[in-house]
């Protein structure tokens, strides 16, 4: 389903377009409280963060055509917002932090192309 991009730029831009569909309407309220430890009721703490990662990995997954990459989004999605959980960040940083990861996908993507 790799969806071909010409411009590495226009690829960081559906990166960052799909990310904030994933992070935002993909993600309830329920979920965006409930995936940090402690805040949890209704699931473990643990499934709400692995299912919002495992979106945005499907995301990066489906625009670059590399699975590896989406495994590699999930894992960094989840310790980021694992991250702004533990230690409260504001979501500017939580944010930024995401859209560098977008920068290295692409940086991948051209190495491998």
């Amino acid at each position: 389903m790799f969806i071909p991009v010409e411009q590495p730029l226009d690829l960081l831009i559906l990166l960052i377009l799909g990310h904030f569909l994933a992070d935002f309407p993909l993600q309830g309220d329920k979920m965006a409280v409930e995936k940090c430890p402690g805040k949890d009721v209704t699931l473990d703490w643990r499934w709400w963060l692995s299912a919002h990662a495992g979106t945005h990995g499907f995301v990066v997954s489906v625009l670059t055509g590399i699975p590896l990459l989406g495994v590699a989004e999930m894992i960094a999605h989840g310790l980021i917002d694992y991250g702004k959980c533990r230690f409260g960040y504001k979501l500017i940083v939580d944010q930024a932090m995401h859209w560098v990861c977008k920068l290295i996908w692409v940086g991948c993507v051209v190495a491998i192309w």
